[in-house]
């Protein structure tokens, strides 16, 4: 038998780690959607149109409502006989046409935005109105050269910063964009101090080449142990609020001197960028499919004739295909499967 399925703009992505083909995690599946998690390629999840997909389809059409999973467990999974491995009894051919569209979507765990932050800004916290705080926030002023000696020789820093935290994120930012630098000479040198002092911090990014904002982040802990008297600078843990030996991040930092809490994203352009060599800048966006789904069951006419009432007596007018969309029964034809 035949049963063609029409659908229009099927989502063609997946935002959830995990698998449909396994039980829900007590928290459910992670949301792999975020600005963030699309910047690793295996989060960008592609989907077509499988085998699992089609029998999800057919247990939906005549009236199973469970996980494909749960009903295949089930000693009386409707499709036992045909659905396995290899069997070739249930096949397929998915005409679709694809679209790539700009889509925004929800993100419900509410996670906080990197880079922003809410409330009123406190610029009288102790790390900007003690003894040690210009020497301290003085380093991020330093240019590279004058950075490497600092970590080598122990300069003292007399250089001045305008003390206050939208001052100190902003030169955080202007030197997270500074280019990569050769390893070798002085910034091999400084970086070799540093594995000394904090061992196990990896300051090379893949290609081998040291990164400054590392530096520059590091030399902040350097100075939490040359200066005197820093413990007000540091948090319960030991550390700097937002900063670590190797970055920072702009929310946890600004976290400390504001009065509201962390800015929370409820969603998100879904779109991932990446640079390929030769080609330049790659955008990819949501995938969306509109056609015919034409499925063919390997039964006898008899066996065709009970799922074509149990669809009729089901009454399924349309469901999803995958992920969105809409999808309907458009025909169904009980002659035996062509070969």
């Amino acid at each position: 038998m035949k049963i063609i399925i029409d659908y229009e703009s099927s989502w063609r992505n997946s935002f959830l780690d995990g698998s449909n083909n396994e039980p829900l995690p007590k928290k459910g599946r992670n949301f792999v959607g975020s600005m963030t998690s699309l910047r690793k390629p295996e989060n960008f999840k592609k989907r077509e149109v499988t085998l699992d997909t089609v029998m999800g389809i057919l247990n939906r059409i005549i009236g199973d409502q469970r996980k494909l999973y749960q009903a295949r467990e089930s000693e009386s999974y409707f499709f036992k006989d045909i659905d396995y491995v290899d069997s070739d009894k249930v096949t397929f051919n998915d005409v679709a046409i694809e679209t790539n569209e700009m889509t925004y979507i929800r993100n419900i765990t509410g996670s906080t935005d990197q880079n922003s932050f809410t409330g009123s800004i406190k610029t009288n916290d102790v790390m900007f109105l003690s003894d040690y705080s210009a020497e301290f926030w003085g380093v991020l002023t330093l240019d590279f050269e004058e950075l490497c000696h600092f970590i080598i020789s122990k300069n003292k820093v007399t250089t001045v910063i305008d003390m206050n935290p939208v001052s100190i994120i902003s030169q955080l930012d202007i030197l997270n964009k500074e280019k990569p630098v050769a390893n070798e000479g002085l910034a091999n040198e400084a970086m070799q101090v540093l594995n000394q002092i904090f061992e196990g911090i990896e300051y090379l990014n893949r290609k081998g080449e040291v990164m400054p904002i590392s530096l520059y982040c590091s030399s902040l802990y350097l100075q939490l142990e040359r200066l005197p008297d820093t413990d007000s600078a540091k948090t319960k843990a030991g550390g700097i609020s937002g900063i670590s030996k190797r970055g920072f991040t702009t929310k946890d930092f600004m976290n400390r001197f504001t009065t509201g809490e962390k800015k929370k994203i409820w969603g998100n352009p879904y779109i991932r960028k990446e640079r390929v060599k030769g080609i330049g800048e790659v955008v990819s966006l949501m995938t969306k499919a509109s056609g015919k789904l034409e499925i063919e069951v390997d039964v006898d006419k008899g066996k065709a004739r009970e799922i074509e009432i149990m669809i009729e007596n089901a009454g399924v007018s349309s469901f999803y295909l995958g992920k969105k969309g809409l999808a309907y029964v458009s025909d169904i034809d009980i002659r035996p499967r062509r070969l």
